[in-house]
């Protein structure tokens, strides 16, 4: 229930709902808009909302309805009702577009079974019935005329039509160039008089062709004759028109009995579009204003985040401007705001918003707010705005708020809603005050929730002290002498009537005169309310300086991480290279050694030759003591210069690997899909021609290629469950394995059910750091953004 009713209007709904009108492409669909309210029940509230953020996926994320003609068919199937009457070829073909559009997009649903159930509820038990189209088909053609062989007569009268046109065309064709030759004929073709075709004569010679003059020009020199002979074949030709007529009324009123059973089907696809339409436009209204389906609770309260005023959205878009949002919420603990600060700060811009967004959600509208807001469901809406004085009623402008505190406080629950602004004003502040404040604790008695806007100081007291009452201030920048737009919960504001002043210009003389004559409690009170907006402010500015600090510290410890991270893995790769070296001098000085014992037995201890293969012995040994690890910047030639491209291997291994990158004495290569980093001088290049084309073919192009390939975000919107997740696993190991640091997966919004699937699929992986909602600008909960340790 709204109270009173035109607060609606000055709301600001009526233009809402003008402006959704404006996306109806029926005008049954703007009726519908006409008869938008506010409703209470929670189920019908929470379906109509579905509905319109079903049909909002549909054209933000989906392919368009296949809604291409919709006709008034109530309008055709009432005629059509009525024995005796006829439907014209014209409102047939218009019944027949409407139901192509009516199973068109009932085939839409059914080729998406499930992924939007309440718009598939509009249709839910609405037959189809396609004999209607077979009977339409029968006798009317594409273009929405009477086919020409509608019946077996028809047929016949448009043959014996086209047979006498053509017979009349030839005869008065022969008798026009017969008057030519004989100079009869005016300047001019044959004509058309009175639906007969007529030869142009000279009226001097009138006489010399026999036939029915049918006209005269304007000066009296050309008549317009009717040749004797073509005459009876007009004649004729008129009949067979008549009779074709008569046919063709036959065939409709035929075809309309046809249809008449079918009616009251008529009437529920009728319905079907009507609605269809509706929940159409309200989706293009809400993509206008950026809207999103907030969390509807069965409770009365409510939180708004970053909300915006419809109306004021769109008209900031024109102009360029911004907006600013709006936070607040409304709870148990605090059912009732008192709204207080400068005039133009925004108080009453705020309220309204309030209001505005809770008519709009339990009229079944999106609204301009994160989808993370919560609106519950009130029985009633009270709203004193404006002036309503009456001259009728013998009504002042105080007179008319205080007749309607009189109905607040005698109907109000704690299922009422309350928006006042500018309370108490229109009489003395001395007595305004005082009576305000008792209506103020009445409601609050009554456990109503409500915003409320007001300067005066006695009902700022009031609820600061009083529990389920708290103040609120609109942020004023008391440096600039400006207002901030901004509401914040907890405090009561200044009026900053003095500091305005002090801005238009007013004199200081006249402000310091003002100040004196008022209290010096009050003085006081606002003096400590200006302290506190400055202090407030203060702490607001260091708040932002210590998040940026903070922000840049967080970058900085990443950065930190991650060239830790790349460091240890250096630091392992130069590890394990070493001890392969160390292996290798092993392996080579114990081979060495083996073969020198065995030179010494084949010599049969020889004590010459023994020396000299002990000298030969120490000789290696003491290379491989001074020998860098091999191998090294001079074991290359400058002409073997490695580069990006280049083919190289480890001496102690054949596996040939392709250098991808060059980070100083580093190199990035690919051993085929794998990479790794190692040392410049522990490798060798080898030439191109050596390295075999399988491995080519298996090396870093193919890696390459496929990385470069390879998209960051992955769609799985109307997927099955088991489908999505197969999918999602084998892009996901092809994420891990090209390095990829993020990437982010589209899922859309829906019931959520593959959002939550995909989520907990995700969170098993411990290569998964965390996961986030994409912006709400660019899909909000309906993307899902992957960042990878």
């Amino acid at each position: 229930m709204i109270y009173p009713y035109n607060s609606l209007q000055k709301l600001g709904f009526d233009d809402i709902k003008n402006l959704i009108k404006s996306f109806c492409i029926s005008e049954m669909g703007r009726g519908m808009v006409d008869k938008i309210q506010f409703m209470s029940q929670y189920d019908q509230i929470n379906k109509f909302l579905r509905q319109t953020a079903e049909f909002k996926n549909i054209i933000e994320n989906d392919q368009p309805l296949p809604i291409q003609s919709f006709f008034d068919i109530k309008k055709l199937a009432e005629k059509a009702k009525i024995e005796g009457t006829f439907l014209s070829d014209e409102e047939v073909f218009q019944i027949y577009s409407s139901l192509q559009t009516v199973f068109a997009v009932i085939k839409y649903f059914e080729d998406r079974n499930g992924l939007y159930p309440n718009l598939e509820a509009l249709f839910e038990h609405l037959p189809i019935e396609k004999n209607i189209l077979r009977h339409i088909e029968a006798v009317i053609d594409v273009k929405g005329k009477m086919k020409p062989n509608a019946s077996r007569l028809l047929a016949e009268i448009t043959t014996a039509i086209a047979k006498a046109e053509q017979e009349a065309l030839k005869k008065i064709d022969q008798i026009y160039k017969n008057a030519q030759n004989n100079n009869w004929v005016a300047d001019g073709s044959l004509t058309m008089r009175d639906g007969r075709i007529c030869i142009p004569i000279l009226a001097e010679n009138k006489r010399k062709l026999k036939g029915f003059v049918h006209d005269e020009s304007a000066s009296g020199q050309t008549v317009y004759i009717e040749p004797e002979e073509v005459f009876a074949l007009n004649n004729k030709i008129r009949d067979l028109e008549f009779e074709k007529r008569r046919e063709i009324i036959r065939i409709l009123t035929e075809l309309t009995n046809q249809l008449r059973p079918y009616v009251p089907i008529l009437f529920s696809y009728h319905g079907f579009l009507t609605k269809l339409d509706f929940v159409r436009a309200k989706a293009l209204f809400a993509i206008k204003i950026d809207a999103n389906m907030p969390l509807l609770v069965n409770e009365t309260r409510l939180k708004l985040i970053n909300a915006k005023h419809p109306l004021l959205l769109l008209n900031h878009k024109e102009s360029g401007k911004p907006v600013v949002p709006l936070n607040v919420h409304l709870d148990p603990t605090v059912r009732i705001l008192l709204v207080s600060g400068p005039n133009a700060g925004g108080k009453s811009v705020a309220m309204k918003t309030v209001g505005l967004l809770q008519i709009m959600v339990q009229a079944g509208l999106l609204i301009p707010a994160d989808a993370e807001s919560e609106i519950g469901v009130f029985k009633q809406l009270f709203a004193d705005i404006g002036d309503d004085q009456s001259i009728e009623s013998d009504l002042s402008t105080y007179s008319a708020h205080l007749s309607k505190m009189k109905y607040f406080t005698e109907h109000s629950s704690a299922k009422t809603l309350i928006l006042i602004d500018e309370f108490g004003t229109g009489t003395d502040p001395l007595f305004g005050g005082p009576i305000a404040e008792a209506v103020l604790e009445q409601l609050n008695q009554k456990k109503s929730f409500g915003m409320i806007t007001t300067h005066y100081s006695n009902l700022k007291l009031f609820a600061n002290s009083a529990p389920g009452l708290e103040n609120a201030s609109m942020v004023f920048d008391n440096i600039n002498l400006q207002p901030m737009y901004m509401l914040e919960m907890g405090k009561p504001g200044s009026s900053y009537a003095f500091e305005i002043a002090q801005k238009i210009g007013l004199s200081k003389h006249l402000i310091d005169l003002a100040k004196s004559k008022i209290s010096v409690q009050q003085r006081k009170i606002d003096t400590l309310l200006v302290d506190l907006e400055r202090d407030k402010k203060e702490v607001f500015d260091s708040k932002i300086a210590l998040d940026k600090q903070q922000s840049k510290y967080k970058s900085l410890l990443e950065e930190n991480e991650k060239l830790k991270a790349y460091y240890e893995e250096n630091k392992r790769n130069l590890i394990r290279e070493a001890k392969l070296e160390a292996q290798q001098i092993i392996k080579n000085a114990n081979k060495l050694v083996e073969n020198t014992i065995s030179e010494i037995k084949e010599a049969n201890a020889d004590k010459a030759t023994t020396q000299t293969l002990r000298a030969n012995l120490n000789t290696e040994l003491k290379k491989n003591e001074t020998k860098p690890l091999p191998p090294t910047k001079q074991q290359q030639k400058e002409s073997e210069e490695i580069e990006v491209g280049d083919w190289v291997k480890m001496p102690d291994s054949e596996n040939l690997a392709q250098v991808l990158e060059i980070a100083k004495d580093n190199l990035i290569v690919a051993f085929g899909e794998l990479r790794s980093v190692i040392k410049k001088k522990r490798v060798i290049k080898v030439s191109n021609k050596s390295v075999p084309k399988a491995v080519k073919n298996f090396g870093t192009s193919t890696y390459s290629e496929s990385a470069m390939s390879f998209s960051p975000e992955i769609d799985l919107r109307g997927k099955r469950g088991e489908d999505a997740v197969a999918e999602l696993e084998r892009y996901f190991d092809r994420a891990v394995m090209f390095g990829f640091s993020s990437f982010k997966v589209i899922h859309g919004k829906g019931d959520g059910i593959l959002r939550k699937l995909i989520r907990n699929y995700l969170k098993n992986y411990p290569q998964v750091d965390k996961l986030e909602d994409e912006h709400v600008d660019r899909g909000g909960d309906g993307i899902t953004y992957v960042y990878l340790r």
